[in-house]
């Protein structure tokens, strides 16, 4: 690809994001919501503007793992640990409360089996893209409310880990009798080892250098950088995914006494790359597929975003929460996840479902993403709340 297409490429996104932001303002609309129209809009099924989103969408990774990089950088690993503790049985419970939903929904408007337990699959999970964002950064992430749902988007991640690991490792093996179950439970061993070594380079490594050059910015900066991408590459050569490897960057990053610093540096560079995710995932969705998927999308969305709260509302309550407390996690991750999206392009180009159920789930990610939205800036404190009152950041 020449230069002048990548350089035409941000003149669209960035340029139409301005103007669309703009009148988003105007209409105390959220931000997200303009970027996936003008993805829409100008992608391959729209006035083909853009003929590439999978390069849009791989330059756009890298915001999820600087989101999450910047997510551990705010959290205390004894807090952690604590919340985790307590989020583990919400996780697990509610997972599979959701998938059951997701596959009686399916069955019942006309899916195979299996492409009725890959929808349920990907309707467990909630976005940690969405649900950090419209976390107040500085408000909300060290109360109770914020640890919980970080914890259980930490945790969902996790889950849709092995859910992905176990889709690749069915596909490849499909007409063999045996089922490689090590590589479906490789990550729960792979985790603790990347804690331990992520530990001891901080201790040992990162932070004498840190005290040693600290009076230099752009060491600073080029070593948090390399210290976020590193270990997000390891996490993936470990047989986990990238965005658990940042988080794990920043929990750790977290222990030295420059954790704020890097927070402030990096959060411009986070938000240019969330531009790029959300324009990617309107500008990937077939326009022509719209007449056969509205009507499951629509009702599998209300379902989704009627249950999660209610869902949360009581396992939280159980837990002796407070059901004000039970409501908003609720709310927060009231939405589908970007992981559904990788679900859905997965199974798909194994064969596990086609082209109709792929787009059933990335319809309703995309309704729940921009509804869930709606409903907690209206409602919740966010650094785009509609109100001036409930707007923190």
């Amino acid at each position: 690809m020449e230069h002048s297409d990548i350089t035409f490429y941000f003149f669209v996104i960035f340029t139409g994001s301005a103007i669309l932001a703009t009148l988003a303002m105007f209409g105390r609309q959220p931000l997200l919501i303009a970027y996936i129209v003008l993805g829409a809009l100008l992608g391959p099924y729209g006035f083909e503007m853009i003929d590439d989103p999978g390069l849009i969408s791989d330059l756009a990774h890298i915001g999820i793992v600087f989101l999450l990089y910047l997510l551990g950088l705010d959290m205390q690993p004894a807090k952690l640990v604590n919340m985790l503790r307590k989020a583990t049985l919400v996780a697990l419970v509610s997972s599979a409360i959701f998938a059951f939903a997701g596959f009686s929904f399916a069955s019942l408007f006309g899916y195979s089996d299996i492409e009725s337990l890959v929808i349920g699959l990907a309707m467990m999970f909630s976005s940690t893209i969405i649900g950090i964002k419209l976390l107040p950064t500085t408000a909300l992430h060290h109360k109770h409310v914020g640890e919980l749902v970080t914890g259980l988007l930490l945790l969902q991640d996790l889950i849709a880990i092995l859910v992905l690991i176990a889709i690749q490792s069915l596909s490849s093996q499909a007409g063999n009798n045996t089922i490689d179950w090590f590589a479906m439970v490789q990550p729960l061993f792979m985790l603790p080892l990347l804690i331990l070594i992520a530990w001891a380079l901080v201790k040992w490594v990162l932070i004498p250098l840190l005290l040693k050059f600290d009076s230099i910015q752009e060491f600073m900066f080029l070593i948090t950088i390399g210290w976020c991408l590193g270990l997000a590459e390891l996490a993936k050569f470990m047989g986990l995914s990238q965005e658990i490897g940042a988080f794990v960057a920043g929990v750790t990053m977290a222990l030295t006494p420059i954790a704020q610093f890097v927070a402030l540096t990096l959060k411009p560079l986070r938000d240019f790359f969330l531009v790029l995710f959300f324009f990617s995932l309107g500008a990937s969705f077939n326009l022509d597929l719209l007449p056969l998927v509205w009507l499951p999308s629509l009702v599998l969305a209300a379902l989704y975003l009627g249950l999660k709260p209610l869902v949360f509302r009581f396992l939280l309550f159980k837990l002796e929460e407070s059901q004000k407390m039970g409501w908003e996690v609720g709310f927060r991750l009231g939405q589908n996840s970007e992981f559904a999206l990788l679900v859905a392009f997965l199974a798909l180009g194994t064969g596990m479902i086609g082209n109709e159920a792929a787009h059933v789930i990335q319809a309703t990610a995309i309704i729940t993403f921009l509804v869930s939205t709606y409903l907690v800036i209206s409602r919740y404190p966010s650094p785009i709340a509609m109100s001036d009152k409930l707007r923190r950041d």
